[in-house]
């Protein structure tokens, strides 16, 4: 084995964990690799690039399809692939290998993934080379899951413009699944699995707000807006709350450290328990224990942002942001100093609540990076206009979510395929 000095990163936190599983190491965001907290502005804290002072390091960025070249404003220069190969290259003699799926859904408004390009890391200078991988470790050789992706990239590679047929079976990875039929077959999947195990993929937030509404009413007959058992995700990163209880810790403990590095855009958690529903600068908050699988069941006491559960925005639109910013630095009117206000509203609890959204279902995008043993994927209506490399990078991307089985739900019969002797829907799910 070589001993190489290596740093293993990915887009986002879910797609961290994984890779940090497969592993057997801590992998971390590149934004908490590439970047240090600078100065705080009304529009939140903005981050640096920070400087690499290892030597001869090999950093590997997986789920690479997902690196955008924008990255945000609050981050270094707001062009995240300009920035990771500034900071890679700025160590003495240290590369960069980007591993990733070029069938996969590139970032949101780019046609391609330009860190999966080898013209366009040629473009930065680089060296730049190559290399596909044939051995599949998630699904095993001679899984229907596969061979669905297998096709799904033919057709892409092929600038196929129709929609592809889907091969499924009443007892295999894939199955069709009529609606009438889903309750039935996410209570048995929730009660095998859990509902860390178990992600429905659809192709907007209306309509995953729609599934996560009724899931929660129909399954699990839960009537408040958010209770204890709701399955949440982090729909912002969230640096405060991870650092009052790294403090709390070392004050009982010196040297404890945070299981929770910062709240990351994707993470999950389960409530434990949720009290003081109130209203405040507009917007409604709540005091939430959260529990988080993917860091070792760590519980975290916060504040969440309700308003966030069923928008068909992200997390909070830019004019949100904006409003809730004024309404808190209202409340410190009477700082004289403009440096100490913002101070205070950096450190306000208001500003810095978590905002969340119900995890039953998801967007693809959301979904990207993450593994599930029961994935059920619900494209919506789809018209012959809508095909082409945009759907079939989707549909690739929500088909290669599992580890074990398949639904696809309502699916169309003009995008079937099945054996001669297929009964489909007669199987208990």
């Amino acid at each position: 084995m070589l001993k190489l000095d290596t740093q293993l990163a990915a887009p986002t936190g879910r797609a961290a964990k994984v890779f940090s599983a497969h592993a057997g190491r801590p992998a971390y965001t590149i934004h908490r690799v590439i970047y240090r907290q600078q100065t705080f502005s009304g529009e939140g804290t903005r981050f640096s690039l920070g400087y690499n002072a290892r030597r001869g390091a090999l950093f590997i960025v997986d789920e690479a399809s997902m690196v955008a070249r924008g990255g945000g404003g609050l981050f270094g220069s707001g062009l995240l692939l300009d920035d990771l190969v500034q900071f890679v290259y700025a160590g003495g003699g240290c590369r960069l290998l980007l591993v990733g799926d070029t069938a996969q859904l590139p970032p949101v408004g780019e046609e391609e993934s330009p860190a999966l390009s080898v013209a366009c890391l040629r473009g930065y200078g680089l060296e730049a080379e190559d290399m596909e991988l044939t051995e599949v470790v998630r699904q095993s050789e001679d899984s229907d899951v596969l061979a669905g992706a297998t096709r799904l990239r033919r057709l892409l590679a092929a600038g196929s413009e129709e929609l592809p047929r889907v091969c499924g079976d009443a007892r295999g990875e894939v199955r069709f699944l009529p609606g009438g039929e889903l309750i039935e077959a996410l209570v048995g999947a929730y009660t095998d699995y859990g509902t860390q195990e178990v992600i429905v993929v659809t192709r907007s937030n209306k309509r995953a707000n729609i599934y996560n509404q009724g899931i929660r009413a129909r399954i699990f007959d839960r009537e408040e807006e958010l209770t204890r058992g709701d399955l949440v995700m982090a729909v912002k990163n969230n640096y405060y709350w991870t650092e009052q209880l790294q403090r709390e810790m070392a004050a009982e403990e010196p040297g404890a450290v945070c299981p929770l590095p910062f709240i990351a855009n994707g993470d999950c958690a389960e409530v434990v328990r949720v009290r003081g529903v109130h209203e405040q600068h507009g917007f409604r908050f709540a005091e939430a224990t959260l529990r988080f699988a993917d860091y070792g069941d760590a519980e975290l006491t916060c504040r969440v942002l309700l308003d966030t559960l069923a928008s068909e925005s992200p997390s909070l639109t830019a004019e949100q942001n904006r409003a809730l910013y004024e309404s808190v630095l209202a409340d410190y009117a009477d700082v004289p100093s403009k440096r100490e206000r913002l101070k205070r509203v950096r450190e306000d609890a208001y500003y810095n609540a978590v905002q969340i959204k119900y995890a039953y279902a998801v967007t693809c995008h959301k979904a990207q990076g993450g593994q599930w043993s029961r994935v059920f994927v619900d494209q919506g209506y789809l018209t012959p206009e809508m095909a082409g490399a945009p759907y079939l990078r989707w549909l690739y991307t929500a088909f290669t979510r599992t580890t074990d089985r398949l639904y696809l739900v309502n699916w169309p019969e003009e995008q079937r395929e099945a054996p001669a002797d297929d009964t489909a829907g007669e199987e208990e799910a």
